[in-house]
């Protein structure tokens, strides 16, 4: 089975926005193939026997990963060196090691988690139908969190004992100083104060993006959003959570792509691998910013309109 270098760059630049867009990468990768059908829908079937199509999409994951790691290296540093820090020591002394410690622990459910089910999902599930039933879900779960969020922020609104909103009049305003200030720092400074047991909460939310349409930042960030953390550090948590995980995924694939059988998609596997690499590093530059003051509505309107109509297209067709 060929893999042409057009649809390798296609995949990657779509896998390169929707692994960090809370959209579902697998998702797209399954639905772009098969709505566009023809030697597209032959190619990159995942489901079909020998396909060398997971193993390109790895890949193009571990690229997006290196981009991950390029945008966030400062934060990696000190993550890295706080580790290290815990291994010589045997304590946790600063907010990195502990920040450090949370990943790796965050990251055991859903390592354990992939080497059960991935021949499961890429045999059962890596078509069209269940993959736009999960995307239509993940949109709805993006939605409800977004609305107990909205919900549970009405609640907490400080009000007088007459009941009505508090009035903050001008003399009550404060002025604070310009100060030199790390708000990547900071960030991580709060991520490290979670608990363990939250952590690991947050961590297993990516299990849900083994299934295709499920996406695993957006599982992540609203596993944050019901955690009480805000859309940037939820955001930023899920994007120093799925590093690793890409990383270790692409380790243990890379043997199946260097396969004699593989051989003739290696040249369009590196060229799509940069177009995702590329893409997921404008991706996390926009995300990061937008998280800030934006929400996941958007991406939960959108998914639900692409998978209810990817269901309604798949099933009429077949």
């Amino acid at each position: 089975m060929a893999i042409t270098y057009l649809e390798s760059i296609v995949v990657g630049a779509l896998q390169g926005v929707s692994e960090l867009f809370p959209v579902s990468s697998l998702g797209h990768s399954i639905l772009l193939p098969a709505w566009i059908g023809g030697q597209w829908g032959k190619d990159l079937d995942m489901s079909a026997k020998d396909s060398p199509y997971l193993a390109l999409l790895v890949a193009m994951h571990v690229a997006t990963a290196l981009a991950l790691v390029i945008f966030f290296w400062r934060d990696w540093v000190r993550i890295l060196r706080g580790l290290w820090e815990v291994v010589t020591t045997r304590e946790i002394r600063t907010p990195e090691a502990r920040l450090g410690v949370l990943l790796v622990l965050a990251t055991i459910p859903v390592g354990l988690a992939g080497l059960v089910l991935e021949k499961v999902v890429r045999n059962y599930l890596g078509t069209p139908i269940p993959t736009s039933i999960f995307l239509a879900l993940n949109g709805f779960v993006l939605l409800s969190a977004e609305l107990l969020r909205n919900r549970e922020e009405k609640r907490e609104f400080v009000r007088t004992p007459s009941g009505r909103a508090a009035d903050l009049s001008a003399q009550d305003t404060v002025v604070l100083p310009v100060v030199d200030f790390d708000y990547d720092r900071a960030s991580d400074v709060r991520l490290s104060r979670l608990s363990i047991k939250d952590a690991l909460i947050i961590g297993s939310a990516q299990i849900a993006a083994l299934f295709p349409g499920i996406s695993r930042s957006g599982s992540t960030i609203v596993a944050g959003l019901f955690k009480g953390m805000k859309h940037e550090d939820s955001a930023r948590f899920a994007f120093l959570l799925a590093t690793p995980v890409i990383l270790a995924a692409g380790v243990l694939k890379t043997p199946e792509l260097l396969k004699p059988e593989n051989h003739d998609i290696l040249g369009p596997a590196l060229a799509g691998s940069v177009a995702a690499g590329v893409l997921a590093y404008i991706s996390v530059r926009f995300l990061v910013k937008y998280f800030e003051t934006k929400t996941l509505t958007p991406f939960a309107i959108y998914c639900l309109v692409a998978g209810i109509g990817s269901l309604a297209f798949f099933t009429i067709k077949g």
